[in-house]
């Protein structure tokens, strides 16, 4: 089990501290509500944490199946609903791997792409498409 501390230090902005490491970050509210878009925003974390996850386990799969995939590149564009109550409406993700797709007959990286805990954690309405863009032969 995992604790992260967080400290609202005001003007819409909190402290976070990964209470194993000791490794911290800031969050501030996005302009669009009522912030100054300095940090990220918890949306942002939440598409970040999505990234970084399939990233993460495409990063397994790949060690043990002996693919080189540093440098692989995932991007990620958050939309929120216009309408109340405010919310994550879509995370499309793009991920970039630095392989022919050739390299990886069987899908593995794809899968393990899709199998993230995060992209199962997050609510069934959030639309979550992922676009792979492997190297040209």
């Amino acid at each position: 089990m995992i604790t992260m501390d967080i400290e609202y230090t005001g003007d819409l902005k909190c402290r976070a501290v990964h209470t194993d490491s000791g490794v911290s970050l800031t969050t501030a509210a996005p302009v669009d509500n009522q912030g100054d878009g300095s940090s990220f925003s918890p949306t942002d974390l939440v598409a970040t944490g999505l990234a970084t996850c399939m990233a993460t386990i495409m990063g397994i799969v790949a060690k043990r199946h002996q693919f080189r995939i540093e440098g692989m590149r995932v991007c990620v564009t958050k939309e929120m609903t216009t309408d109340t109550p405010r919310r994550i409406k879509r995370l499309a993700t793009e991920i970039r791997i630095p392989i022919p797709r050739s390299t990886d007959p069987n899908g593995l990286l794809e899968r393990a792409a899709n199998a993230c805990p995060v992209h199962h954690s997050l609510h069934p309405d959030i639309e979550k498409p992922i676009t792979f863009y492997w190297k040209e032969p």
